[in-house]
């Protein structure tokens, strides 16, 4: 990447075509007029514990369900926990609040679905749905494939509901995965080594299976039954698909991230289609990190031979597509030092020097929204530079290596949101002490 010229200059040369968030209602007028009629928008985060980001998705979300007729939140979260949350927003289930909602986010990262901001948009989405005729209440849904185990349960709960004789196969077929204590690792680690054999075959059966089932069902109980075949359907390609992922973990001859992204597109056409019900066309929300939202091309992902969300349904729908990235330059964010571990309030450290946050930091407004399709900020960005990506795992020690990848970001989003000085959001979970503070606990004391 060549030098940057001076950061403090480019931001100046921006500051024309700023947006400033100041915490009103139409602040993010702009943002709604640049999506216009687009059936898909997807919402990044450039870290996966920043109070900031998840209240502006929450925000704009609101409106384009209110506004635009959105059908749909899907997040980078699994499929049957979500699920369960959108039983929630419908006002069915047994959960009474929305923190009981979002229980079954139990496995690490908790804190990125388990936390202050998610509750309140929950809370909103079912008081807001609470006014609308079923049919057009909004759902909340997950793209992820991490729930190997958990989407067989629910497979296997379902049939035992509505076809007992169906159940009874499914569970023949679902026994191959026992061997592996319900351990997503420990089976894709011992089916590749060729300990066990794979279970691949027996998933996809399930899966054809089900499929074939669908229409008698549909036919049989109706429309209620469409929604919950579809949810059942869902978790058997799951289970096709993450069987697939943890094997290739150990086997190293296909790029799991290109595994995981192709899977959440599918899973998103696939609910497309769904709540479109054959005819019409739903509008979904897509939540999710900036390095899954933003168009791949446009970054050093690309030269990898990686793909992600945000190229995938950009090739496929174009303009019906809007995607949103969000930056900040400092502050503090919810992440853990090593996978698996506990959940901290760490120190953001303020972006390195030639990066697009920092050149946003030189821009002005402490937030503001940026259209990307403004000449005078495509002039003024008008080079590759850093941008700084922080998952669940933030390594200050190794800043750059671990969390700056080269980017173009006028063409990898839409529209940026900056924060220039953020702070981490409030998860259900114990903090873990902050440089010696005393362990603090969010919300609930205990």
């Amino acid at each position: 990447m060549r030098a940057a010229p001076g950061d403090a200059s480019i931001g100046k040369d921006l500051a024309p075509a700023l947006r400033p968030i100041a915490g009103e209602a139409g602040d993010y007028d702009p943002v709604i007029d640049r999506i216009g009629d687009a059936g898909v928008v997807l919402l990044g985060e450039a870290t996966h514990g920043t109070h900031e980001f998840y209240a502006a998705r929450a925000e704009v979300t609101r409106r384009l369900i209110r506004e635009k007729g959105f059908a749909a939140v899907a997040i980078e979260g699994d499929w049957p926990d979500a699920y369960r949350v959108n039983r929630f927003v419908r006002g069915l289930g047994s959960d009474s609040t929305a923190r009981d909602a979002l229980g079954d986010f139990s496995r690490f990262p908790a804190w990125m679905w388990r936390n202050e901001d998610v509750r309140r948009f929950v809370a909103w989405l079912r008081e807001h749905n609470a006014t609308l005729p079923p049919r057009r209440r909004a759902g909340f849904y997950g793209l992820d494939l991490y729930s190997l185990y958990r989407s067989i349960d629910a497979v296997l709960e379902y049939l035992g509901r509505i076809d007992p004789p169906a159940a009874l196969r499914a569970r023949e077929r679902y026994e191959c995965f026992d061997h592996s204590a319900a351990d997503e690792q420990h089976y894709g680690m011992r089916a590749e080594l060729g300990v066990r054999p794979s279970c691949q075959q027996e998933a996809a059966q399930q899966l054809a299976e089900l499929r074939g089932m669908s229409a008698d069902l549909v036919r049989r109980d109706g429309m209620a039954a469409e929604d919950e075949q579809f949810f059942a359907e869902q978790n058997a390609r799951l289970v096709v698909s993450a069987e697939r992922y943890y094997r290739e973990m150990f086997a190293g001859r296909e790029n799991t991230w290109n595994l995981r992204d192709t899977h959440m597109a599918e899973t998103l056409e696939g609910l497309r289609a769904h709540l479109s019900g054959g005819g019409g066309r739903s509008k979904i929300v897509v939540w999710a990190h900036n390095s899954h939202v933003g168009d791949a091309r446009a970054t050093e992902m690309r030269a990898r031979g990686e793909h992600n969300i945000g190229q995938l349904v950009r090739e496929r729908h174009g303009d019906d597509v809007v995607l949103i990235g969000f930056t900040t330059y400092e502050g503090t964010v919810a992440a853990a030092s090593r996978w698996g571990g506990g959940v901290e309030r760490k120190r953001v450290l303020p972006a390195l020097a030639g990066s697009y946050e920092t050149v946003l930091h030189h821009a002005g407004p402490p937030a503001f929204l940026l259209r990307l399709d403004d000449e005078r900020a495509a002039d003024a960005l008008g080079e590759r530079r850093l941008e700084r990506a922080i998952g669940v795992v933030y390594r200050p020690e190794t800043e750059r290596w671990s969390h700056y990848l080269d980017c173009d970001l006028r063409r990898q989003f839409d529209v940026v949101l900056h924060f220039d000085r953020t702070s981490a959001v409030q998860p259900f979970e114990r903090f873990a002490a902050l440089d010696g503070e005393t362990p603090e606990t969010f919300p609930t004391g205990l």
